[in-house]
């Protein structure tokens, strides 16, 4: 024991003799820099799986795995769908922990759990922290949710409960012969904020205090509007950067389709949810996610020409749904073979899951490709 002592107190002086004066130390913590928060690029470039999720071949007969909602939980991806088919939507659930084995992940249909047979599509999942609750936001002809304090019970989603008594009044003004679709929340410090799109170039905000959420949410505003509704179409997601002090930072992107026909994604950036949205890559030519700026993986098939409604995958659950662009972007998207035969029933189009990896440090891309002026919707 003594000479543990003793060679516990030799060790000792020697850290304290190599430790650095007192205004050498100063100096030194003076000099350090605080790291610079993240910042995202002006331009994306990306790389991409071949399908990675579609329809089981089973009772089901589904045509369509789609509009997918992904968290990542201690190694476990979770993941919400739409499934279609010509008869309509449902919705479905898969968790894995490894994107290569994902297709042979079990499905459970959600129809199967409370929240019931019918309507149900376009899911968003994320852990609002002051419940401890898991929300899923869905449309079913209105803005639904059900909650579940376990993501990995399935069978746990609760029947559905709608945002608005109705469709708000504003929506029916501007959505002409369209649809309303495609609804997300996201909450600062104070509010929990609903979007909404209705392919006719309108996107919508709803907002209710935090400590009220899910109820009394607002009437909704026009947030963004496009007298093309092509580029200012459906599937919005909004995200909080992390960073640094200072002003915070939020992602937008929302999907368009473009002159070539084909689906892909516009990105802007506001300092607040409820502020201006400044474009960062939001064109044909410099666009957030397109044919034009994604390479597919070695040995894969450009088995895809549209970028469509898709999910960041988030590791950082809650309602915050902050994401760190340190590290490069993934995302699950939804695409479709271009050979698809024009006059495929639309519930009945096949798409098919894959994920999308941001490259770091990217450049523009190049341009669009030839246009075309006929769009498929």
């Amino acid at each position: 024991m003594r000479s543990l002592s003793l060679l516990a107190a030799a060790l000792w002086g020697s850290a304290v003799s190599a430790m650095p004066a007192s205004d050498s130390f100063e100096t030194t913590l003076v000099a350090r820099k605080p790291v610079a928060p993240a910042a995202l690029p002006k331009s994306f470039k990306w790389t991409s799986t071949g399908p990675l999720i579609g329809p089981k071949d089973d009772e089901r007969k589904i045509a369509s795995i789609k509009d997918p909602t992904v968290v990542e939980i201690d190694g476990t991806y979770h993941v919400f769908a739409s499934t279609g088919k010509a008869e309509g939507y449902n919705m479905v659930y898969l968790n894995f922990t490894d994107f290569a084995q994902a297709d042979s992940a079990p499905f459970f249909y959600l129809d199967q759990a409370p929240l019931g047979v019918g309507y149900r599509a376009a899911p968003q999942v994320f852990y609002f922290a002051p419940q401890k609750l898991w929300y899923l936001v869905y449309q079913n002809d209105n803005a639904a949710y059900s909650t579940n304090p376990d993501i990995s019970n399935p069978a746990g989603w609760t029947a559905p409960k709608t945002f608005y008594p109705a469709r708000p009044e504003i929506i029916n003004e501007n959505i002409g012969d369209y649809y309303w679709v495609d609804m997300w929340v996201i909450c600062d410090a104070k509010l929990c904020h609903l979007f909404s799109s209705d392919d006719n170039g309108h996107l919508y905000r709803s907002q209710t205090k935090l400590a009220d959420f899910p109820n009394g949410m607002s009437e909704p505003v026009i947030t963004m509007e496009d007298p093309d509704r092509y580029r200012l179409f459906e599937a919005a997601c909004v995200y909080k950067i992390k960073g640094g002090k200072g002003k915070e930072q939020y992602l937008l992107l929302i999907e368009a389709i473009g002159t070539d026909s084909e689906r892909y994604f516009r990105s802007w950036t506001s300092d607040k949810i409820d502020g201006k949205w400044a474009p960062l890559a939001d064109s044909e030519e410099n666009p957030f996610a397109r044919a034009n700026n994604v390479v597919f993986d070695k040995g894969v098939d450009a088995w895809t020409k549209s970028i469509s409604h898709g999910e960041v995958v988030r590791s950082m659950t809650d309602q915050t749904l902050t994401i760190d662009v340190s590290k490069p972007i993934e995302f699950l998207y939804q695409g479709m073979d271009p050979n698809t035969p024009e006059g495929t029933e639309y519930n009945a189009l096949p798409w098919k899951l894959a994920l999308i990896t941001q490259v770091k440090d990217a450049g523009p891309g190049p341009g669009p490709g030839p246009s075309c002026p006929k769009r498929r919707v």
